[in-house]
């Protein structure tokens, strides 16, 4: 089977995920990545999927930069418990220096938003290195635009995540 943008994809009979070869994705700095595909076959409109992986595709690192801040944030908030004398302490003096310190994930994962708009959201799970456990999800609306940073918990909104549709467009939710 072939999914347009990504071409021949392999289905994992078990989830019902496909999964293509590897790809290069501009906004992951050009990075080979495997795109998987969640509920394609189930889905009644397949163009919006086609949509957002063109989209995603077409995205380059700005749209990283656009979130430096709300990364940093996210690394202010998880390294606050630690003294510099930790082990776990993690220094990075501004924004723009964050992702010197997040391994981008090859491995984007393409579905439907089961809540609020059902749109097609794209996640990448990333490590970093001050949240070892957990690592940094980013999350991608319709491929365009971050819309979601965070430990990783499987959600694609905030609003999702925390049960509170006021959250439906803060990027990072600081709970």
């Amino acid at each position: 089977m072939e999914i347009p943008l990504i071409g021949k994809v392999i289905k994992d009979e078990g989830l019902g995920w496909y999964y293509s070869e590897p790809i290069r994705v501009p906004v992951l700095g050009d990075q080979m990545c495997q795109m998987i595909v969640e509920r394609y076959d189930e889905d009644s409109n397949q163009g919006d999927f086609h949509a957002a992986i063109k989209n995603f595709l077409s995205i380059n690192q700005s749209v990283l930069k656009d979130a430096e801040s709300d990364v940093f944030q996210y690394y202010k908030d998880r390294n606050a418990d630690w003294d510099e004398d930790h082990e776990r302490f993690i220094a990075i003096e501004s924004p723009a220096d964050v992702w010197k310190h997040v391994q981008l994930g090859t491995k984007p994962l393409v579905t439907r938003r089961g809540y609020g708009d059902h749109g097609i959201y794209i996640s990448l799970d990333c490590e970093c290195d001050w949240e070892e456990e957990h690592g940094l999800q980013i999350v991608f609306k319709n491929g365009l635009k971050i819309n979601k940073i965070g430990a990783y918990d499987g959600h694609y909104t905030n609003s999702d995540a925390y049960g509170d549709d006021r959250l439906e467009n803060i990027i990072y939710a600081r709970l």
